[in-house]
């Protein structure tokens, strides 16, 4: 391939730009053109483009969000939208596309492969929910963000005697609210995908509570699909005598600095895209498997269904209180 073109899609991640970095320098490498396209498909199909070169993607390694902007687009969800999306490609001669985002950006990406513009899906989202990779980047960042919020968040918690009920991000997955609850010595982390019981966490509350020496202020995670974080606060309050706050982090916890281990994994994961393109290979995402880079399928990727992390959640209950 002579020509690319790399986007970021969905909801930005930190280390996206690391991604585009990585992508960007590869390419030029192996003597490939890099085009730029800003806001996602919207860009793409609006013909919003930057010539990359080396000094294009200089000091961006560190930074959060995606400087190729970011936008969803409901007119790449239908075939129309794809074609109009191909026909862009043909004019400006890309023969292929790195799309950094989500299960959403990978399926526009799969529709794009099917009509000969070969596309590779690099995981970028804070949730980690794509199923065929056991990381995107983002992941971590997010988890540190919401880490030092929360311990923040206690030493007030803790003055006040109080039940901090801490919403995180999370939409469709819990993977954040369980790894930062145990981080954060939390009480217990509500997620979709497993059952919970305020009762059984209020009477827990109230029994240490109650012990010579007992414990008087706490932290409750609930994964953002949950919702309804500022109800359970009232309920843990009304069962418990024990005065209890909502705190919802939101989208803070997408932006800031990238991690180390952001950083590390986004410039692998975009140069295996490159190395991809390089070789006339499409229709491929990047994951991670057994903490190595690796690639599959598209449609078999998204295919796939992700275990939920049930140890995790089991260590947190039996270490909680």
């Amino acid at each position: 391939m002579k020509k690319i073109g790399v986007l970021t899609s969905g909801g930005d991640a930190p280390g996206m730009n690391a991604a585009v970095r990585a992508v960007t320098r590869a390419a030029l490498s192996k003597g490939m053109e890099v085009v730029g396209i800003q806001r996602g498909y919207v860009g793409l199909l609006n013909r919003e483009f930057v010539d990359m070169n080396a000094r294009t993607v200089s000091g961006i390694i560190q930074r959060g969000g995606t400087f190729l902007y970011t936008a969803r687009c409901p007119e790449f969800r239908n075939m129309d939208g794809v074609m109009k999306g191909k026909a862009v490609c043909d004019e400006i001669g890309l023969e292929g596309l790195v799309v950094i985002g989500g299960d959403g950006s990978f399926r526009g990406a799969g529709d794009l492969s099917s009509l000969g513009i070969p596309c590779i899906g690099v995981p970028g989202t804070i949730d980690n929910d794509i199923q065929c990779t056991e990381y995107t980047i983002g992941y971590d960042t997010a988890m540190n963000t919401a880490v030092e919020m929360i311990d923040k968040l206690r030493d007030t918690t803790q003055s006040h005697d109080r039940c901090s009920v801490v919403e995180v991000m999370g939409r469709r997955a819990g993977y954040i609210a369980v790894n930062v609850a145990i981080a954060t010595g939390a009480e217990a982390a509500i997620t979709l995908e497993r059952p919970y019981d305020l009762n059984a966490i209020a009477a827990k509350m109230t029994k240490t509570k109650n012990e010579k020496g007992g414990k008087h202020h706490f932290i409750i995670v609930v994964a953002e699909g949950v919702g309804q974080t500022e109800n359970i606060a009232r309920e843990i309050q009304e069962m418990t005598g024990i005065e209890s706050r909502a705190t919802v982090l939101g989208h803070v916890q997408r932006g800031g600095a990238p991690t180390v281990r952001d950083r590390v994994v986004a410039t692998e994961m975009g140069y295996h895209a490159v190395e991809l393109l390089a070789e006339g290979i499409g229709n491929r995402i990047v994951g991670m498997k057994d903490g190595k880079v690796y690639d599959i399928d598209l449609q078999e990727g998204l295919a796939m269904k992700k275990p939920f992390i049930d140890h995790m959640y089991d260590i947190l209950v039996d270490t909680a209180y």
